[in-house]
């Protein structure tokens, strides 16, 4: 079985990991933060912004709901903003509360800016068991399938 999994803070992830789930025929989870995020939180060029707190504090960010029966599914998609070349905290936080042990890992990042960089590997740690498939910064879904 195939799961998206996404967290997206503008909307920009949300509609690349839908449109990924309906080609897929996966299943859809979103990684909704606690404590939502407002403009002003992830307005990164601010030093004091919650995002800027967040990763250079590491801070764990709980999410709000869990993936029911996660172990039935073989494929996971993972897809996120980059922040500061890797997954925002809350996505981290999400992840190491699952056992990723045999599970294919495809990351999908989407950015404003930034390259995809060392994303994947900056995210093993948190998904131990995985085997990572793939990371790709993507702009539409057809980017995660190439």
């Amino acid at each position: 079985m195939k799961l998206v999994v996404f967290f997206s803070a503008e909307g920009t992830t949300a509609k690349v990991a839908k449109d990924l789930a309906a080609e897929l025929g996966a299943e859809v989870f979103e990684i909704v933060p606690a404590e939502p995020y407002s403009k002003a939180d992830i307005r990164w060029i601010n030093p004091v912004a919650r995002c800027n707190r967040e990763k250079f504090g590491k801070k764990e960010v709980p999410s709000v709901g869990t993936v029911e029966n996660f172990s039935e599914y073989d494929e996971v998609y993972l897809g996120f903003p980059i922040w500061y070349g890797c997954a925002p905290n809350v996505v981290n936080t999400f992840c190491k509360a699952y056992d990723w042990s045999g599970k294919k890992l495809t990351v999908f990042a989407t950015s404003g800016g930034s390259g995809i960089g060392k994303t994947g590997e900056k995210l093993m740690p948190f998904v131990s068991g995985a085997e990572l498939v793939k990371t790709v910064l993507v702009k539409t879904a057809a980017d995660v399938l190439k």
